[in-house]
This record gives C-alpha cells, sequence and structure tokens, in this order.
C-alpha cells in the first residue's frame, strides 16, 4: 500500500514547543538521571524530538510528579513493570540506574527483579539481573 500526501490544508509538522509540564518534568528527570538528560534528548533530535517532549510532560511532568509515591517506589515499581515486560533491556537499565540515584539499594533492586520471577518468568528476571549487573558495574567504575 503507497503512502498518500496530506490535504494541503494541513501544516507540515512542527516539533513542539516547551510547556509547563515539559519544563516540570524535564526538572524531575534531571532529579532522577543527572547528565544522562542530554543523552537522551539528543538520541531523539532529527528524528522524533516530539517523542522526548511525550516523555517529559506526560512520564515525567504529569506521572512522575504525581504526589502519593515516592521516587524510590515510582522507580521499584518501573523496575518492576521492564523486568516483568522483558522487551525494554534499555530502559531497564536506565530505571535501574535512575533506581540507585534516587536512594533504592542495589539489594532493593535485585529483589525486586527477582520478585518477577515469580510473576513474569525465570526468563525475564535472568535478563532483569544481567541488566543490573551492567548498571551496578557501570556505576562502580565512575567511582
Amino acid at each position: 500500500m503507497a503512502c498518500t500526501q496530506l490535504p494541503a490544508t494541513i501544516e507540515e509538522k512542527k516539533p513542539m514547543g516547551h510547556s509547563a509540564r515539559y519544563e516540570r518534568g524535564l526538572a524531575k528527570f534531571v532529579e532522577m538521571y543527572g547528565d544522562r538528560t542530554r543523552t537522551f534528548l539528543e538520541s531523539l533530535e532529527g528524528i522524533a524530538p516530539d517523542l522526548g517532549t511525550y516523555v517529559m510532560e506526560f512520564g515525567f511532568g504529569d506521572i512522575h510528579s504525581r504526589p502519593g509515591l515516592s521516587l524510590q517506589s515510582r522507580e521499584i515499581a518501573t523496575v518492576a513493570a521492564l523486568t516483568a515486560l522483558g522487551t525494554a533491556a534499555p530502559q531497564l537499565r536506565a530505571h535501574i540506574d535512575g533506581a540507585l540515584n534516587v536512594g533504592c539499594s542495589e539489594q532493593e533492586v535485585v529483589e525486586v527483579i527477582m520478585q518477577m520471577a515469580l510473576y513474569a518468568g525465570f526468563p525475564a528476571a535472568i535478563n532483569g539481573i544481567q541488566a543490573a549487573r551492567e548498571v551496578f558495574l557501570e556505576r562502580s567504575k565512575q567511582k
């Protein structure tokens, strides 16, 4: 099936501007990931800068900035979900790093991943543990 052109009345899509939600999300992202923020946003430039905007606005400006859960609890839940998902190794490594950045211990990360063996299966848990090992090793080299 061939792609068709959009009607002339639809303007060319331009990257979105930055809102208060974006700025709130960016601040939360920096709080959690520090210098990795620039790398993340640059990885989307030139191909899908709006995706970075959506992540900052919704993911971090709305969800991660909500009251009711600590950043530690949010990151533990995210590590569990990404481990169970089993298809998001780069994001799992990033959130393991984020969990450690916001005060979770390596042991807590390991335990939540091991818990996923019961609900997501041993392959998911083994892959999660491997991701944790990579993050722990990388962080130990930075000290």
